[in-house]
């Protein structure tokens, strides 16, 4: 074949050719899974972090690494703490709604308390996670520990350091989806060992965990003054653990054993030093937040969650 094109002509010619086929190769790459075109597609989405515990140090952790992992996504991240306030995380879910965001991660929350909203975003094609929360319908999944698990490996390790019998105090938080599965499990437990009682259950406040409990172990304490009257302290998760066993320490009631769940440093390192506090369940609570991730960015691509309730494993620590 002959052509009369000028020089100029054919070099546009093969540019343009060029750019086609640079075109074509991308598509048949996308087409081939390897999901090219999806993730150009996601970046700049917006995703809401909403928790009312954010002073919590573990929902803390999970904040800041959902928004590290949705800044390498190419996501913005709007983290809002209600402190404690259910009612004002209702009305928040409806501005994230309102303000049309891609989609709503729920931490460390029952979503029970706000499942009129979830529904809500549902409705509105947004999608709603849970991390280290509860799953109900509309939402799409939640990453968590398996907390009936957990609950009951501590509350096994807790009756095999005091020989399955004495007095225990719990703290707890009922509220807290994760917790309540923890606190079933030590019930549970707790109607076959009938040498084993409950001197009490508290509810800990939230914010200030630590503090509260401390400070309803004084009172515990001074109520209770005789040694062997208290054998030991079941907290929920770590942080009421390490109030409980400051109290215990101050009182000089070094004989009293405490444990907890979550695996901070803080709880590690008292466990360490051989202090009262001797075993928690170390979450991991970074799992749990890749996990979310994970499944956001499946939700972006058009796919379905492959279960509605993931696990992250737990790790018993003692001494």
């Amino acid at each position: 074949m002959t052509t009369n094109a000028k020089p100029s002509s054919r070099r546009q010619f093969v540019q343009r050719s060029a750019v086609t086929a640079a075109a074509a190769a991308l598509l048949s790459l996308t087409g081939a899974g390897l999901g090219v075109g999806s993730a150009w597609a996601q970046v700049g989405k917006t995703i809401t972090l909403i928790t009312p515990y954010q002073q919590s140090v573990t929902t803390n952790d999970m904040l800041k690494t959902l928004s590290e992992l949705a800044t390498k996504k190419g996501w913005k991240a709007n983290v809002i703490d209600t402190k404690g306030d259910f009612g004002l995380m209702a009305s928040r879910m409806e501005d994230a709604v309102a303000a049309k965001t891609d989609a709503i991660v729920i931490v460390s929350a029952d979503p029970n308390q706000v499942k009129t909203q979830i529904a809500a975003a549902a409705a509105k094609g947004i999608p709603v996670f849970g991390c280290d929360s509860g799953y109900i319908p509309s939402m799409v999944m939640n990453a968590t520990s398996d907390n009936t698990a957990m609950g009951t490996a501590i509350s096994q390790q807790l009756f095999k350091t005091i020989n399955n019998k004495g007095t225990i105090v719990v703290f707890t938080h009922r509220p807290h989806p994760g917790v309540v599965k923890r606190s079933i499990a030590l019930d549970g437990m707790l109607k076959d060992l009938p040498n084993v009682k409950v001197l009490s259950e508290m509810h800990v406040q939230v914010p200030g965990p630590i503090e509260n409990a401390r400070k309803q172990m004084e009172n515990i304490l001074t109520a209770n003054p005789t040694k062997g009257s208290i054998t030991a302290v079941w907290a929920a998760w770590d942080e009421p653990a390490i109030g409980a066993t400051q109290a215990i320490q101050a009182a000089g009631r070094n004989e009293i054993v405490v444990t907890g769940i979550d695996g901070t440093s803080q709880a590690v390192d008292m466990i360490k030093k051989g202090t009262p506090f001797v075993a928690s369940m170390q979450q991991n609570f970074r799992g749990m937040a890749e996990l979310v991730t994970m499944q956001i960015e499946n939700t972006f691509a058009g796919k379905k969650s492959a279960s509605t309730e993931m696990f992250a494993p737990a790790l018993l620590i003692t001494k």
